[in-house]
């Protein structure tokens, strides 16, 4: 890594500083369109499933696996169930794929 590392700092910590300070200082009025509030709203939500389902699937020996996991889950939340039966299922779902992948 060659150059200053002080200035590297410097330059990520004014990035960061523009991304959140930008939006206050720009948009002074209450937002009206239906379209961008609930685009917003769902922002954290969609940012939190694109990082871990990357890590489902490859937090298992296989893809397949994790990926019986993840539905297992998605189906049974889906239908209402509890969290702890929910967990317990996929786990389940998990462990007796990798029993008859490996």
């Amino acid at each position: 890594m060659s150059g200053n590392v002080y200035v590297y700092i410097l330059v990520m910590a004014l990035v960061t500083y523009l991304i959140r300070m930008l939006p206050l200082t720009l948009i002074r009025q209450k937002i009206k369109s239906t379209f961008i509030k609930s685009f917003l709203y769902y922002v954290p939500y969609v940012t939190l499933a694109v990082m871990t389902f990357p890590a489902i699937l490859s937090a298992t020996s296989s893809p397949w696996s994790g990926l019986a996991g993840f539905l297992t889950a998605a189906v049974l939340s889906y239908k209402g169930k509890g969290l702890i039966f929910v967990s317990l299922c996929a786990c389940g779902a998990v462990f007796l794929l990798e029993l008859v992948l490996v």
